[in-house]
């Protein structure tokens, strides 16, 4: 039977697939449920800084008169305490109900608190910690040089901070994302998680509103991080974790073959069910034994661009028409 067990942040695994940060891994009975059904490591669902601003804010609705500083600075602190310790516990429940590594998540919108929030989640006992960052390059006033630098102020705090391992999940909305990824992998992280789906706005055109686009990924999205995933493997100083369009074992055997340690599933699990987790265990399975492949790491980066006869495949972006056949490449 073929081994396929892995090693990411340092972190033993049975295998390759994480269930990422979610709603299904929001209670430690969920947990135990994706351990049962083959699951490998889980994030549990992140500690919005935004989702603490926003019930603060509820909280002082309906005043006539401006709140003092004193007192928002103690309905901030209460409601922050509050979730930190919801937060808290769920780790500690979880490390309880199961034997797999429990990674928190922390997603914060400013950052002198990514901090605090990660002492707390390391003294809960989390076996690693995910910084879910993504700060949106719109502001007109802030330089690239001036967006990326907040990254490396976040990360750079954190690890001097906790001991744990520390991943980081980003986009790859960056002026130049390879030397991003490589300038973060030089921090000390032991992870990067590429790449992080966000929010996408539509319109609702009969009652003209803004709506929620797409929540979950499709299979169509797979080829961005695979492309990523190919062209900086053995170029960084971390582990690469996939994420986004993996729904079956044959995205998973690409992002390994790219040069993925891991990968992380959600949205085909809310399709799906958590046992399809088995259903792409099985199809990764099979093919490793079709191909001989006794172990995970004999065929890792094996079409990475490092590895590539044809590295320049990995940075064409235009389409090109055969003439004749009408066929495109």
């Amino acid at each position: 039977m073929a081994d396929l067990s892995t090693t990411y942040l340092g972190l033993k695994l049975k295998n390759p697939i994480i269930v990422g940060s979610s709603g299904l891994t929001n209670t430690a009975a969920k947990v135990r449920e994706l351990e049962e059904n083959g699951a490998g490591a889980v994030v549990l669902k992140s500690i919005f800084e935004e989702e603490i601003v926003i019930e603060m804010e509820k909280a002082l609705q309906g005043g006539t008169k401006p709140f003092p500083a004193e007192a928002l600075e103690y309905y901030g602190d209460l409601i922050q305490g509050e979730r930190l310790k919801k937060y808290t516990s769920l780790i500690a429940e979880s490390k309880k109900k199961v034997s797999i590594p429990v990674i928190a998540s922390v997603n914060c919108m400013y950052s002198h608190e990514w901090v605090a929030f990660a002492k707390e989640i390391e003294s809960a006992g989390a076996d690693a910690l995910e910084l879910n960052m993504f700060f949106l390059p719109a502001d007109l006033n802030r330089s690239s040089a001036e967006q990326e630098q907040l990254y490396f102020d976040v990360v750079g705090r954190v690890r001097q901070k906790v001991s744990i391992p520390v991943a980081v999940k980003i986009g790859y909305h960056f002026s130049n994302p390879a030397l991003m990824i490589r300038r973060l992998s030089e921090m000390g992280v032991a992870g990067l998680v590429l790449f992080n789906r966000f929010y996408t706005p539509d319109f609702d055109i009969k009652q003209l509103k803004v709506v929620s686009g797409n929540v979950l990924s499709t299979p169509a999205e797979l080829g961005i991080s695979l492309r990523w995933i190919a062209m900086m493997s053995g170029r960084v100083r971390c582990d690469l974790c996939a994420s986004t369009g993996i729904h079956d074992g044959q995205g998973v055997i690409k992002q390994l073959l790219a040069g993925a340690k891991a990968v992380q599933v959600v949205s085909v699990l809310y399709q799906n069910g958590t046992s399809h987790i088995r259903t792409m265990l099985q199809e990764l399975g099979a093919w490793m034994t079709s191909n001989k492949f006794n172990s995970l790491d004999q065929f890792r980066g094996k079409m990475s661009q490092a590895e590539s006869k044809n590295p320049a495949v990995f940075e064409r972006v235009q389409f090109m028409k055969y003439a004749g056949g009408g066929q495109i490449s």
